[in-house]
């Protein structure tokens, strides 16, 4: 499976008459079509549409996804399957990319887990997507509306909205600036490759807690999955994405899927100093039973492929820390050397035990970050959404909003702070 990436950088971003990707890298989009891609009148009460640009006293929240504009111009299927159309195995042939754009949804919340992303002062330092031109939807909910079927509205809305922008973008002519190729061999063909070196599977979890909790795989609520083999060029087409935002710091965005950077720097490696093998899948249900089942087959896919190491992201934490300590020991038992990435909740003074458990075998750990972390956010002279739900948003409090605009909150509230797929600016120096 091969899947060429035909990147447009975007430099900046307006409106204007017509949806085009123009020659100095200006993304102009034209609001009214923007909107009528995003427009479902059954669950939303208004909507409209903002900008948001690096740099600028903007601030946005409640931030609900964040996705990445991508058009499939060659293969099979196109972006989103199963969530638009059909659900044909994307993964192959060529994709267009706005490289440096996204499309925000923002709204009214559902519970307290959506985020916040400033586009400049200390909170930008924080979160990725205060380096992306966004293109902002902001919903407002009809009266009395189920709270999963809004859910699913602003999801759904998103990625109509992304996918219209790519679209509209390519066939006004987008110049692609680079071409980058992702391919993998079959499994016959990988186990007789580089012989020197050491076979690498990635085990990649995905968070499935619940109503805001959950992640998509080509339209399946992953909480129905057994751990599952993916090539990891699906990714790219958006075959897994968000249902939404948890704790904002630690809930992968559609975007951070669509631009995996485990996948990546697995890629680059590939051929170098490792085989890498392939990506199972796995879930992070809430049930004990469901906790064993999900690690011993997610270990015993990587066992078949005959692999001498994992790489295991988690997603979210508490709870999930369970499944990432279960698939570390088992993978570790059956002679699997394991690599572990997650973030902390260390406490504000970062003294506190980092997760809900442990295990003598994890022993090659990365860390995204503290998400107890106490930060600042001075005031923007600009709000995107609302800011009456400070105060209650997972890494808020009482007293967050300060009558001057700032906020005072941990990490936790910031989207993508402590990503655990390492899709933030946080890092640590050896001075």
């Amino acid at each position: 499976m091969k899947l060429e990436l035909q990147k447009a950088k975007v430099k900046n971003i307006t409106w204007g008459d017509k949806t085009a990707l123009l020659a100095d890298g200006t993304l102009q989009i034209n609001k009214e079509e923007f909107l009528a891609a995003a427009a479902d009148t059954e669950h939303f009460k208004t909507l409209n549409a903002d900008l948001a640009r690096p740099g600028e006293s903007v601030r946005i929240c409640p931030v609900k996804d964040a996705i990445q504009p991508r058009y499939k111009t060659e293969g099979a299927g196109q972006i989103f399957p199963g969530m638009l159309g059909g659900v044909d195995t994307v993964g192959s042939g060529k994709t267009f990319v706005l490289e440096g754009a996204a499309v925000v949804t923002c709204g009214r919340i559902v519970g307290f887990q959506e985020g916040i992303v400033d586009m400049s002062g200390e909170g930008a330092k924080y979160t990725p997507f205060s380096k992306t031109m966004n293109a902002v939807l902001v919903f407002e909910p009809v009266e009395g509306i189920e709270p999963h079927e809004y859910e699913k509205a602003c999801r759904l809305a998103g990625f109509r909205a992304a996918l219209y922008v790519a679209e509209a973008a390519w066939k006004a002519g987008a110049a692609v600036d680079e071409t980058k190729a992702y391919e993998l061999p079959s499994f016959a063909e990988a186990m007789k490759a580089y012989p020197e070196l050491p076979k690498v599977a990635y085990i990649y979890m995905l968070q499935t807690q619940g109503l805001l909790h959950d992640t998509y795989v080509y339209g399946v609520d992953a909480k129905k999955i057994i751990p599952s083999l993916i090539h990891p060029n699906e990714t790219m087409d958006g075959a897994i994405v968000s249902g939404n935002c948890v704790s904002a710091c630690d809930k992968n965005s559609t975007y951070v899927h669509q631009n995996n950077p485990v996948i990546r720097s697995l890629y680059e490696r590939h051929g170098k100093d490792i085989n890498f093998i392939g990506v199972i899948i796995t879930n992070e249900n809430v049930t004990l039973m469901d906790k064993q089942r999900s690690s011993s087959y997610a270990v015993k896919l990587a066992s078949m492929l005959g692999v001498d190491g994992v790489v295991i992201s988690e997603e979210g934490f508490g709870n999930p820390d369970a499944d990432l300590i279960m698939n570390c020991r088992k993978a570790e038992q059956v002679g699997i050397r394991t690599a572990l990435i997650t973030d902390e909740y260390a406490g504000r003074d970062g003294a506190s035990q980092s997760l809900a458990d442990a295990t003598k075998e994890a022993d090659a750990v990365v860390t995204a970050g503290n998400a107890n972390m106490i930060v600042v956010l001075p005031p923007q002279e600009k709000i995107i959404g609302f800011t009456d739900y400070t105060d209650v948003i997972a890494g808020g409090f009482d007293g967050s909003l300060r009558p001057d605009g700032s906020i005072e909150v941990e990490l936790q509230a910031i989207t993508g702070a402590t990503c655990e797929l390492g899709f933030n600016p946080l890092s640590a120096k050896t001075w």
